[in-house]
C-alpha cells in the first residue's frame, strides 16, 4: 500500500491541520514526552504532537509493518531491491558486524554474516596487538570516500579524547590534489600505516589518492607494501597480498554509509584508541540495534525519532532538519548523518518501481552548538521557513576538565544553551517591536545522554542508522542503494577522457561536446 493510503496517514493529515501550539509549552509536557534506551533519553515535549498524534503515528508504523521489516533486515532477508527492475537485490546486514554480544540473531543469514564479521574482528585484534608490540607505526592515513570516510571520521573525532599517546590519524578523501598533498606533507611516512578502503577496489578517487600516496613513499625510499593495508571485498583488485601488508574484508551486504562498525572503521579506530575501545563501540551499537526491535514505542527511540521525523516531513511539511550536537566531539556527525539520511532516503520511486506522490527524505544539515547559535540560528528563529531541530547533549563532558566561572561550569553553560534554544524556539517572544518578535512554535527534540563514551558513540550511530531505515520502511522505498551518485560518475569519466585526448593530441572516441564547452573555459585562462 502506498504511504499516504494507510488509514493512519489519512488521520494524521487531518490532525496536522491543528498541530499542538508550542507556545503553550508547560513543564508537565517536558516531563511527559520522552523515550529511553541504551543510556539515552529522547525528549520530544517540544515537538508539535499530542497524545492522539503519537497514538496515530504508532498505528502508521504498525500498518507499514516497520518493526517486521527491521526484524527481517537484521535477520538477513533481501530488502535491498526494486520489484521488476534490475537492482542490487541483496541483504542489508551491517548490524551483523556488531552482533557478537547478548542474544545474537539466530537466523541463518544473520549468524553466517556475524561469523565472518567476527572472524575479521579477531584478525584485527591480532593485527593491532602486533602493531603495538613492534612500535613501528605511530601515524595512520585513511584513504577512502563517502561511507569509507565520513562515518569513520565522525566516530574518530567522537572518541578522540581516548587516543593513544603518540598516535596521529589523517584522512584523505577528496580527489582534489590539495587534500592528499597536505596530508602527505604532515604525516611521518617512515612510521605511517596507510589504510585504503574501497569495496569494489576500483573507486576512482580512492585509486588516484592511493597512487599519489604510493609515489610519495617511493620517493622517500620506502616500500609501499610494508605500509599499505587494504579493506575491500574478497577477490577485488585490492585483495592482493603482493601490494599490501595486510588485507581486511567487507562484503556486499554492508552498505558503505553503514560500514563504520565493520573493518572500514575498525582498523583505524582500533589503531587510534586500542581494540578494547572499538569493542565497546560495537557493544553500544549492538545494544541500540536490539532496542530497535522493541514494540513499546517509548523503549524504541530509533522508531520514535523516525515517526517524529515523518510527522514533520509529511504532515507538517517541513523540508529540512538541522542536526545540532552540543558536543564538540560530534563535530563531524552532522556530515555523516547527512550522508546516511540523504543517500538512503533521497528516492523518488518506491520498491514497486512506482514514482511516489509524497515527500521522502528531508535535507539534513548542521554544526555543533553553541557555534551554530552564533551562525545560522538567526534564520531558524526568525526566518520565514520552519526548520525542525534535533539536538544532542550530554550531562558530563568527556575530559572532565572544566572550570567554574560565575558559579557555573562550562558544561552547565553548554547544557543551559541547549535547553534554552529548545524553549526559545517553542515559545517565541511577543514584542511591539517587530524586529524583536520571535514567532516560536518551531519544533525541536533533544537526545540526551550521560557522557559520550565509546558505548554511547556506538549506540548513537545505531540510533541514526535504525531511525533512517525505519523511515524508508514506512515510506516503502529502498533505503539501501544509491543510484543517484552514478550518473555524475559516468559523465565525469567522459570529461576525463577528453582531458586525456587533449594531452595526447588525438581524437577521443568518447566525444562529449557539452563537456568540451566547459573545458574551453579553462583554456581561456592560458591566454
Amino acid at each position: 500500500m502506498e504511504f499516504l493510503n494507510y488509514p493512519a496517514a489519512k488521520k494524521l493529515t487531518v490532525l496536522a491541520k491543528t498541530p499542538f501550539d508550542l507556545r503553550q509549552l508547560t513543564p508537565d509536557r517536558i516531563s511527559k514526552y520522552y523515550g529511553e534506551a541504551c543510556g539515552f533519553k529522547l525528549l520530544f515535549g517540544t515537538e508539535r504532537v499530542t497524545d492522539e498524534v503519537m497514538k496515530t503515528l504508532k498505528e502508521l508504523a504498525d500498518e507499514a509493518h516497520a518493526l517486521d521489516k527491521i526484524k527481517k533486515m537484521q535477520a538477513g532477508e533481501v530488502l535491498n531491491f526494486i520489484e521488476k527492475y534490475p537492482s542490487e537485490n541483496r541483504e542489508v546486514l551491517h548490524t551483523a558486524t556488531r552482533d557478537f554480544f547478548d542474544h545474537p540473531n539466530e537466523a541463518k543469514a544473520a549468524k553466517d554474516a556475524a561469523a565472518v564479521a567476527k572472524n575479521e574482528t579477531e584478525k584485527l585484534k591480532l593485527f593491532i596487538s602486533k602493531i603495538d608490540s613492534e612500535k613501528k607505526f605511530t601515524n595512520l592515513i585513511m584513504i577512502g570516500i563517502g561511507g569509507s570516510d565520513l562515518g569513520p571520521q565522525a566516530n574518530y573525532f567522537a572518541m578522540q579524547h581516548l587516543q593513544k599517546t603518540g598516535r596521529k590519524i589523517f584522512f584523505i578523501s577528496n580527489v582534489d590534489p590539495d587534500d592528499a598533498a597536505h596530508v602527505l606533507r604532515e604525516a611521518d611516512l617512515s612510521h605511517c600505516l596507510v589504510v585504503v578502503v574501497s569495496k569494489s577496489g576500483k573507486t576512482l578517487e580512492t585509486a588516484v589518492n592511493e597512487e599519489f600516496a604510493r609515489t610519495k613513499f617511493k620517493a622517500k625510499g620506502l616500500n609501499p607494501k610494508d605500509h599499505f593495508v587494504s579493506i575491500t571485498t574478497p577477490k577485488s583488485p585490492m585483495d592482493n597480498p603482493k601490494n599490501y601488508l595486510e588485507s581486511f574484508y567487507v562484503w556486499d551486504w554492508i552498505g558503505g554509509r553503514y560500514s563504520t562498525t565493520s573493518m572500514v572503521g575498525g582498523v583505524m579506530l582500533a589503531f587510534a584508541f586500542g581494540f578494547e575501545v572499538f569493542w565497546e563501540f560495537l557493544r553500544g551499537a549492538n545494544a541500540m540495534d536490539k532496542a530497535a526491535l522493541k514494540d513499546n514505542l517509548n523503549d524504541n527511540i530509533p522508531l520514535l525519532a523516525a515517526l517524529l521525523g515523518i510527522w514533520n516531513r509529511n504532515f507538517c511539511n517541513y523540508p529540512t532538519v538541522a542536526l545540532i550536537p552540543y558536543s564538540q566531539a560530534l563535530k563531524r556527525y552532522p556530515a555523516h548523518i547527512q550522508q546516511v539520511a540523504m543517500e538512503s532516503n533521497g528516492k523518488l520511486i518506491d520498491q514497486h518501481g512506482h514514482f511516489v506522490k509524497f515527500e521522502t527524505g528531508p535535507v539534513f544539515w548542521g554544526e555543533p552548538g553553541t557555534n551554530a547559535q552564533h551562525s545560522f540560528f538567526q534564520l531558524i528563529h526568525q526566518g520565514t521557513s520552519t526548520i525542525p531541530v534535533s539536538m544532542v547533549g550530554f550531562k558530563e563532558s568527556q575530559y572532565k576538565d572544566d572550570l567554574s566561572y560565575g558559579e557555573t561550569t562550562s558544561q552547565e553553560k553548554l547544557l543551559s544553551n541547549l535547553f534554552a534554544q529548545s524553549i526559545a524556539l517553542a515559545t517565541g517572544q511577543e514584542s511591539e517591536n517587530p524586529n524583536t518578535y520571535f514567532p516560536g512554535n518551531r519544533p525541536t527534540n533533544i537526545l540526551l545522554g550521560e557522557r559520550l563514551t565509546p558505548y554511547a558513540v556506538g549506540a548513537l550511530l545505531s540510533f541514526y542508522e535504525n531511525m533512517i531505515a525505519f523511515q524508508g520502511f514506512i515510506w516503502g522505498i529502498n533505503s539501501f542503494d544509491q543510484e543517484g551518485v552514478q550518473l555524475g560518475k559516468v559523465l565525469a569519466t567522459k570529461i576525463i577522457n577528453r582531458f586525456a585526448a587533449k594531452k595526447q593530441k588525438t581524437d577521443n572516441k568518447t566525444n562529449y561536446p557539452i563537456g568540451d564547452a566547459f573545458i574551453q573555459h579553462l583554456d581561456k585562462f592560458n591566454k
